[in-house]
């Protein structure tokens, strides 16, 4: 069996060739808007871990046994279109105020503020149109793919979750909102992933919410694990600014519970994300699902 990081590797191979191939079809003439393609092809080309379309194709293979992952590249092309655009927003002065991204500066630092936006609201809206359109999987699929993913992106989920995260710039939150923002700003988009791979799988119910279920128990884990590294982490490995939250005196899960209580909970939570996988077929899939929260617990970018 390959190593993860090996096959996390040569999955953002395949979804960087599906993401250029969706953006060129799209691109009839850049004619008098070509700053915003040049913006949006500027952050999907940036790189990064590509975790949540990794999800999306190793939940297809856990409940498919399928080795080829085609039917299940677009969705994860659209999730990563999805991910892309929050993370582009996220940047802004009037969110997160951050210069940096995936060891590159920010796309608004590049592109300017207003571009920035276009382009985030571009690939929002391209997320949804790349699951509506794909030819692999059937209307019925495409319709649920498309409902998972905007249900979970919109107010009550990413964005309702970002929403909370700027009231921690401004107040005290106690531990159980917290725990309420991390689990819609980034466990949503996590277990979304897992969700998405299933339904292209055409998985039972039962499937599907233990999906959703390790999706979001390896959300919360690696938020919090978010929170440590921003702490103890190295910037130029994180690719991004470090030690924010404390000079603002942000809300973390650190900052309330502590570094040690954090690793605890963190591994916790790895633990019962493993523990979701019983409802899938033993193999290499679900082994790899399962070395993911080890991968992600102990990751110090």
């Amino acid at each position: 069996m390959k190593d993860l990081s090996t096959l996390i590797g040569e999955y953002a191979v395949l979804l960087t060739r599906e993401m250029k191939n969706i953006l060129d079809k799209s691109d009839v003439s850049r004619f008098g808007y070509e700053k915003v393609c040049d913006s949006v092809d500027y952050s999907v080309s940036a790189g990064g871990k590509r975790i949540r379309p990794f999800l999306v194709l190793e939940f297809y293979k856990a409940v498919s046994g399928k080795s080829d992952i085609t039917a299940a590249l677009p969705y994860a092309a659209a999730m990563e279109f999805m991910h892309t655009s929050s993370l582009i927003h996220d940047d802004l002065p009037a969110m997160d105020n951050d210069d940096m991204r995936r060891g590159k500066p920010s796309n608004h630092k590049v592109f300017g503020e207003a571009t920035a936006i276009l382009a985030g609201d571009a690939l929002m809206l391209l997320s949804a149109e790349t699951i509506a359109s794909n030819p692999h999987c059937s209307y019925e699929q495409n319709a649920k793919g498309v409902i998972e993913l905007m249900k979970h992106a919109g107010i009550h989920g990413m964005i309702g979750g970002q929403q909370i995260d700027l009231l921690g710039e401004a107040a005290d939150l106690d531990l159980d909102t917290i725990k309420k923002m991390h689990r819609l700003k980034t466990g949503e988009l996590i277990a979304t992933s897992c969700v998405l791979g299933c339904i292209a799988a055409n998985a039972s119910e039962e499937q599907i919410e233990a999906a959703r279920e390790y999706g979001m128990s390896l959300g919360l884990a690696f938020q919090i694990v978010d929170d440590i590294i921003d702490v103890e982490g190295v910037s130029y490995k994180a690719g991004k600014t470090l030690g924010k939250d404390a000079k603002y005196k942000k809300s973390t899960y650190v900052s309330v519970c502590g570094l040690e209580r954090s690793k605890e909970d963190a591994k916790a939570l790895s633990e019962k994300a493993k523990n979701s996988l019983l409802a899938f077929p033993d193999g290499n899939a679900s082994k790899e699902l399962e070395e993911l929260c080890d991968f992600l617990l102990f990751r110090n970018n």
